[in-house]
């Protein structure tokens, strides 16, 4: 049954008044990432997001001066994010709840929604699998790798990840689990030794917060939706919004559509 796209809207009304991270808001719709860019970076994103499909799958992508999107109708990008990120060259500048303002400096801004890994946190959860973060009430942590994406044009940058700790004898469900949805990151792209990833203490994530990894539990990584804000800063641009981590545009959209 599809669920009642009434508790998407709520949740974005609620985003305007409601700086907080969205993980477990409107269970059982699709979240998204966000990042804005003049358009003459455009095809720049579009073809680094084609060569790193892993981190930045596109779900939708604007047209310039739009803040309109087909996954959520009425929605405003400007507006029904809890928090953004203003980026001048690369630099944050920054973080404001309303990106109106923001948004009128570039009237040609395209911007790209990219699949979120909250997305498959429903079906963790109905698998009887805890999401630490949620349980915990705090932000997924983040962390920046040493895994170097394919660059594209002018955009280069290093994958971010984001980490769940897993029971170890659930790892292999949840990485089956998630796999059903590659349109949200998918798979997990690495299991255990975060040093592998160039990760030197798990107590310290790059973006969001830490989160408690109990006996027997195993760190499991998955490519994250923040890896764009990587290369804006690695590359950087004059000019991008972004949503700040963690806090994402909830859609009207099912994460049932994006279940193989």
């Amino acid at each position: 049954m599809r669920p009642d796209v009434e508790t998407a809207r709520a949740a974005r009304l609620a985003c305007r008044g409601t700086v907080a991270p969205t993980a477990g808001m409107a269970p059982g719709f699709t979240q998204c990432n966000m990042i804005s860019l003049p358009r003459d970076w455009a095809w720049d994103f579009l073809l680094f997001a084609q060569r790193n499909p892993k981190p930045c799958p596109v779900l939708d992508v604007t047209d310039p001066g739009s803040f309109e999107t087909a996954l959520a109708p009425g929605a405003d990008l400007r507006t029904d994010i809890p928090l953004y990120r203003i980026w001048r060259d690369g630099v944050l500048a920054e973080e404001v709840a309303d990106a109106t303002q923001a948004w009128a400096e570039h009237p040609d801004l395209v911007t790209f929604l990219i699949g979120c890994s909250f997305t498959f946190e429903t079906p963790l959860q109905a698998a009887g699998i805890e999401v630490r973060h949620i349980a915990q009430g705090c932000n997924v942590p983040m962390f920046l790798t040493d895994r170097a994406c394919r660059p594209a044009g002018r955009l280069h940058g290093q994958m971010v990840v984001s980490m769940r700790p897993i029971p170890a004898d659930r790892v292999a469900e949840a990485a089956m689990i998630t796999g059903r949805f590659p349109a949200v990151h998918g798979a997990p792209v690495h299991i255990g030794a975060p040093e592998a990833l160039g990760i030197a203490d798990l107590s310290r994530p790059d973006f969001g917060d830490p989160v408690d990894i109990r006996d027997g539990e195993v760190p499991v990584f998955w490519a994250c939706g923040v890896t764009p804000q990587a290369a804006v800063m690695a590359s950087k641009p004059p000019f991008a919004i972004t949503h700040a981590p963690g806090h994402m545009f909830v859609t009207d959209i099912p994460d049932s559509r994006w279940q193989l």
